[in-house]
């Protein structure tokens, strides 16, 4: 399935190299002790060394087994003697040695990746796999998807490892999310991505499965099938052959479930040989999607460009829409779990090359890169968007694919932000100034430095929205922001009236136009955290099963801000309150550095939940917070607004208490658009 030439010609033991682990004792807990993965982990020391021909030096084994060492099974050969001798404990101190130190600064060709142990699946779905220290105040652990990335940095010489396989025997079930098991946050961080490594990916079980372990054998299931498939090989016939094995092993599991005597299947995880083609393509029953299998893949000189142009370059805000485009102008189904795959620009570009292309041959990255240099045009970026439509003209002529439509141009939105701050002399009233925010900012009304009431503003606010709905461009406000202090978070400013109509009936604002309430001022502590808890929602399209958490009176401490601000998720809270929202939770909202919070001004029973107003239902009929897209809550809070005023204007006489739709606050705290943050005073 791979001819010998696709593999480095020098590919063989001698430039061979493998870290090999067996978990079976923990230091939590000896329920967490189990029996075989130090005997899988030995056995498959035994093939490398043995018809792999591995020198014994070539080989970091780590090993916790629950018996006595000198009771394994060692075989009587001088390279297991020798590992018998250098082998050492499975403790994170000597996996990131042996992984992050020691095996980078060697010079080879091939990495294997052998683990037998617990697995966990964290947050953003990455392997995280328990050392033999973890304790219950830490799980010590390999983030398996965090190192594999480490590995294809420039922290290890280019010109080393072209080769990666991980082969893990381990459960893939996600982590308890109520706090129980503490895995901190494992991430190697990386230099720069060398385009031309190639990782392949074997997992014992898929997603939530647990991988099956016969005990009394002291031996893994998948780890059996494995090297029943490696059996006399070579390194290089067992690398070469490594796309068959898998889905051999995976033809036999299917079977074992069929017949009723298994429920895990393994996964590979990059479905590509080591020329960078999907192997699923050579498959006679046609595993592939129909169509995909002339799909083109970028070439080494695509590839070379990339790293040039992506060098230092941040995700940009339109990461996903150029992701997500990419797969609908190429004929393909988006992945069903949102959001961008975790890492850099190169990264989603790779993601995006193991994936199935279109009908038509169209690489999922052209489309991509064609997406992304449009909005850095329209961003004004004249050096970085000329570069990359350079590289999409010759990616496609080099390739011969077909034209490209245009990419959609960014959403034309019109916003009136109103700025309010409390004088410094403590006078009754507020400064304010208005900016109209379009393809231009525009400076339209300051109080200048004069202090002025509420009403004032009102009355202001309603004359320069008559003046911008009867300018020449007939543009409309699509939005009203308000940025205001702290004290000003609850007040009714989408209930203010405005003249609508020839008869000139009033109309709330908050049924005419979106309106949110910022407090960009108080971020000063957690600006980081606002910042990359925005970046985190953007590179998931504004939706994900974390983006959103309902808060409870119960959970309203004074540890909810910090607890918060552990992470980059949730992005937004959802108040199931019946207190007023300044008795604790807006304090905990803005000190865990959150953009997006939903409550009913005033506090007071929370039926309806605020989740069943805003969020679409899930496959069980219910709502489903992980299908709510954050990014149309304006726009959706407005609809609520609207039905909230329909039904009490078409219903006044009935005996029902109201929804409260019509007294929902959205704050809305976007840190990539504040004008105007220089104190008014």
């Amino acid at each position: 399935m791979n001819p010998a030439g696709l593999l480095p010609p020098a590919l063989g033991p001698q430039r061979t190299f493998a870290l090999v682990a067996g978990v079976e004792r923990y230091d939590i807990s000896p329920r967490w002790n189990l029996r075989g993965p130090a005997r899988d982990a030995l056995r498959f020391a035994r093939w490398l060394t043995g018809p792999g021909e591995v020198p014994p030096g070539n080989v970091r084994l780590l090993l916790s087994p629950l018996d006595e060492p000198g009771d394994l099974d060692w075989t009587d050969s001088p390279a297991m003697t020798a590992l018998r001798t250098a082998y050492r404990p499975a403790t994170e101190k000597h996996v990131k040695q042996a992984l992050l130190e020691e095996l980078p600064d060697c010079d080879g060709d091939l990495l294997w990746i052998f683990w037998a142990g617990h697995g966990y699946l964290g947050p953003h779905q990455e392997l995280m796999l328990p050392c033999a220290d973890a304790s219950t105040k830490l799980i010590r652990h390999l983030n398996l998807d965090s190192a594999l990335r480490w590995w294809r940095t420039d922290l290890v010489k280019q010109r080393r490892f072209p080769l990666q396989a991980a082969l893990v025997d381990s459960c893939r079930v996600h982590a308890p999310r109520d706090g129980r098991l503490n895995f901190g946050n494992n991430d190697y961080g990386g230099g720069s991505w060398v385009p031309g490594r190639r990782q392949f990916r074997l997992y014992a079980s898929r997603e939530g499965e647990v991988a099956q372990n016969d005990a009394e054998r002291g031996a893994g299931r998948f780890t059996e099938a494995l090297l029943g498939e490696l059996g006399g090989r070579s390194v290089r016939e067992s690398v070469g052959g490594l796309p068959g094995a898998a889905l051999s092993i995976h033809r036999t599991f299917q079977e074992l479930r069929e017949r009723g005597e298994g429920w895990q299947l393994p996964q590979f995880i990059v479905d590509r040989n080591w020329d960078a083609c999907s192997f699923l393509d050579d498959e006679p029953s046609g595993a592939g999607p129909a169509g995909a299998a002339g799909a083109a893949r970028l070439d080494q000189v695509a590839w070379d460009g990339l790293g040039d142009l992506f060098e230092g370059r941040e995700l940009p805000r339109c990461a996903y829409e150029a992701y997500a485009w990419a797969f609908k102008v190429a004929g393909c189904t988006t992945p069903a779990r949102g959001g961008l795959p975790a890492g850099g620009l190169l990264e989603v570009v790779q993601d995006l090359d193991e994936r199935q292309g279109g009908h038509g041959g169209m690489p999922l990255a052209v489309p991509f890169v064609r997406f992304l240099a449009d909005r850095a045009a329209a961003a004004g970026d004249a050096r970085w968007a000329p570069r990359l439509l350079d590289w999409v003209r010759a990616t496609r002529e080099r390739l011969a694919l077909p034209v490209l439509p245009p990419p959609p141009p960014p959403a034309r939105r019109r916003i009136l932000h109103v700025r309010l701050e409390a004088p410094p002399g403590g006078e009754s009233g507020f400064l304010a100034r208005m900016w109209l925010r379009g393809e231009r900012t525009e400076h339209i009304w300051e109080s200048e430095g004069r202090p002025v009431a509420l009403d004032e503003v009102r009355e202001e606010l309603v004359r320069q929205l008559t003046l911008v709905a009867g300018a020449a461009d007939h543009a409309a406000v699509d939005r009203v922001e308000f940025h205001v202090p702290y004290e000003l978070l609850d007040a009714d400013f989408d209930q203010w009236p405005v003249p609508r109509g020839p008869a000139g009936r009033l109309r709330a604002l908050g049924l005419l136009h979106q309106v949110v309430v910022r407090c960009p001022q108080e971020r000063t502590d957690t600006r980081a955290e606002w910042h990359a808890t925005w970046r985190w929602l953007h590179d998931r399209g504004g939706r994900h099963r974390d983006a959103v958490r309902v808060v409870t009176d119960a959970e309203v401490t004074d540890m909810l801000g910090m607890e918060l601000a552990a992470g980059p998720e949730p992005a937004c809270v959802l108040a199931h309150t019946t207190a007023a929202p300044h008795a604790g939770l807006l304090e905990a909202v803005l000190e865990g550095g959150l953009p997006v919070a939903v409550w009913r001004r005033g506090g007071g029973p929370p039926a309806p939940a605020l989740l069943e107003l805003l969020a679409p239902a899930g496959p069980d009929g219910r709502p489903d917070a992980g299908a709510l897209d954050v990014f149309t809550l304006p726009a959706r809070v407005r609809e609520v607004r609207r039905a909230a005023a329909s039904a009490a204007a078409g219903a006044a006489h009935a005996c029902q208490p109201p929804a409260g739709g019509d007294r929902l606050v959205l704050l809305w705290d976007d840190p990539d658009d504040v004008p105007g943050l220089r104190s008014l005073a």
